[in-house]
């Protein structure tokens, strides 16, 4: 699917997310990466063969005061 060099991490790499973006839509909350990942603002990911990875924010900073 890639032709860029040196190539996209495919799908089922650790360091998918580092795929080059191919197409932008913000307003609607979701990207396409190179490597075929749909990925989401809220950090959830498709991947091309249908799997669901769920949204992995990093959680938040206890240390703050509410």
């Amino acid at each position: 699917m890639c032709h860029h060099m040196p190539p996209c991490p495919t799908a089922d790499a650790s360091d998918r997310e580092a795929a080059l973006l191919i197409a932008s839509h913000p307003e609607q909350g979701w990207s396409l990466l190179c490597n075929g990942i749909l990925l989401f603002e809220d950090t959830g990911e498709i991947l091309p063969n249908g799997a669901i990875i769920a949204p992995h924010r990093p959680p938040a900073d206890a240390s703050v005061a509410a």
